[in-house]
């Protein structure tokens, strides 16, 4: 199963592969927006959620998409548990594609 990894570590660490909208008509918040539910359906597959997550990776097909995306991303992270993030501007696989995100979880 490529979408979720798991590394032995003082627990275990789940790696989800880069999350990309199912909706690829979408504009950016509702991508993100549905990447966001296919991250809690694969956490909660794993046995973790969101408020486990330790940090992630973000990829935005255009970096004036930020505001958007964050706003979506702010109302879904676990309150005061916001991972640490990287977020940069980058050519995707698929025109149509407006952002792409990876996440990194802690599991019980």
């Amino acid at each position: 199963m490529s979408q979720i990894v798991e590394f032995p570590l003082s627990g275990t660490m789940v790696v989800l592969a880069g999350q990309v909208s199912s909706d690829r008509d979408l504009e950016i918040a509702g991508q993100t927006a549905n990447i966001l539910a296919r991250v809690d359906a694969l956490l909660a597959e794993a046995g973790t959620g969101r408020a486990a997550i330790t940090h992630a990776y973000i990829w935005l097909k255009h970096g004036s998409d930020f505001d958007a995306m964050n706003s979506v991303w702010d109302a879904w992270v676990a309150p005061d548990a916001a991972p640490a993030r990287a977020c940069v501007e980058a050519p995707l696989a698929d025109p149509r594609l407006l952002v792409e995100i990876q996440v990194f979880a802690l599991k019980p």
